[in-house]
């Protein structure tokens, strides 16, 4: 009887996810969800590094084990929702570049405190939720020219990487040149270099877990050498949500101003193209595009995305969004949403290891391979530009190198946002200009003459 039961109970979850119909199996789906995990694990350390109050952010900050808690939970649920919903391979968590503007542009540059910008997160997601189920989404992604598409995935590379090389210590304050060469004898900055060099060899030869494998080793050399503290302990018992639950919904009153209004815009327009990318890029690895190249199911994969930032938002952590670390379980052969169903139950156990993470976390020399490494990874776009089109080329351009340059997501997007349609009328060529470019033309105008005030 039990066997009967346990045959059509199989039977079912193989029907409902497409697991044989798309040439895979259970087993084989398990094992590629252990990869993504493996993968992209790394956001557990790298996430609280970035938003929590023993980094840059100091007391700005978000409580470091709330951050990690959050973390932890926003990957399971928003990769539960994909996968048993969109029945996607795909893994979601909080986004690299947009945790770094949520802290570094709008805590520390524009003064929002991290409650509010948690309800301007949680109102990005509502948005993207609303744009996702009813199609405009499509509309709007159209109106956009791939050059900028590519350009702010790029600077935003830029401006990860240039974060790493901060807290690394390789690149430094200069009162003479602004940012000038670390101090290479500093056993900090040695020890990332170490870890940036491992990193990199272990992601040139393939493996999937590349960057994980590099932070392990780091740490593990950072404690040998006395530079990093060892932990207290393995486990403990997750904790620190009674301080970030609940804010995103208690500061919403305070989210509805100018300044939040281009933070929102911000969000939604990052998490567009970010997404987008991922699940096309994921799903097309996966051979799971039809015939004229589209995503199916696309509409609930997006909206599964949206809720997974509101429910971020709620518990306390930055943007969540698709993980493009999902192609490493691909190429371990996962097709379907089990696959997403695996990675979920990976975040979960290690929602129980916060003195382990919290190491790595509270030492910068460490997560720093991990944000210059990302920082390539994402600027790999670059090389999609026609850079001898100087109508794509220097908005392309403008973009990339604003947003390292002023410390600032947001004003790299406004400023090549800006000259785009500039040079495309100069060129003769207005009539390509999308209406909903001027809208975003006249929106970032008033960005900066806020930004003057």
């Amino acid at each position: 009887m039990a066997t009967d039961v346990l045959t059509r109970t199989r039977g079912r979850v193989d029907a409902y996810f497409g697991v044989s119909e798309n040439g895979s199996t259970m087993r084989r789906e398990l094992m590629a969800g252990t990869v993504t995990f493996l993968a992209m694990s790394y956001v557990l350390a790298v996430n609280p590094a970035v938003l929590g109050d023993q980094g840059a952010l100091g007391d700005k900050g978000i409580p470091i084990q709330a951050v990690f808690t959050a973390t932890a939970v926003a990957a399971v649920f928003g990769t539960l929702v994909m996968g048993l919903w969109a029945r996607y391979p795909i893994a979601l968590a909080p986004g690299m570049g947009l945790n770094a503007f949520f802290a570094y542009s709008v805590v520390l540059e524009m003064g929002i405190p991290w409650q509010v910008a948690l309800s301007g997160t949680f109102i990005s997601g509502v948005v993207f939720f609303v744009l996702a189920v009813t199609k405009i989404r499509e509309r709007i992604l159209n109106a956009i020219p791939m050059p900028m598409k590519f350009a702010v995935g790029a600077g935003i590379g830029m401006f990860v990487a240039f974060l790493g090389l901060k807290n690394a210590g390789i690149v430094v304050n200069s009162d003479a040149t602004l940012v000038t060469l670390g101090d290479f004898t500093a056993g900090t900055t040695l020890l990332a270099l170490f870890g940036l060099l491992v990193t990199v060899v272990f992601l040139v030869i393939g493996w999937h877990g590349a960057v994980l494998y590099g932070i392990v080793l780091t740490a593990g050399l950072g404690i040998v050498t006395g530079l990093v503290d060892l932990p207290d302990g393995i486990a403990a018992m997750p904790k620190g949500l009674d301080q970030t639950f609940g804010q995103a919904i208690a500061h919403l009153p305070d989210a509805f101003t100018a300044q939040m209004a281009v933070v929102i815009l911000t969000m939604l327009f990052v998490d567009f193209f970010d997404c987008g990318g991922t699940l096309i890029g994921v799903a097309n690895q996966a051979g799971l595009l039809d015939e004229d190249g589209k995503l199916p199911r696309a509409a609930s994969a997006f909206a599964a995305d949206s809720v997974g930032t509101m429910a971020g938002a709620v518990i306390g952590t930055s943007t969540t969004t698709a993980y493009v670390e999902s192609t490493a379980g691909v190429s371990a052969g996962g097709r379907t949403g089990l696959t997403a169903i695996s990675t979920a139950g990976w975040f979960l156990l290690a929602m129980f290891c916060y003195p382990v993470f919290a190491v790595v976390a509270g030492s910068p020399e460490i997560t720093a391979p991990a944000l210059i490494v990302v920082g390539v990874l994402m600027s790999r776009a670059l090389g999609e530009i026609d850079w001898n089109r100087l109508e794509y080329s220097i908005p392309a351009f403008i973009t990339v190198v604003m947003m390292p340059l002023t410390y600032s997501i947001a004003n790299g997007l406004a400023m090549g946002m800006l000259f785009y349609p500039v040079v495309m009328v100069a060129k003769g060529r207005i009539r390509e200009v999308h209406p909903a470019m001027w809208v975003l033309t006249v929106v970032f105008l008033g960005y900066f003459f806020f930004l003057a005030e």
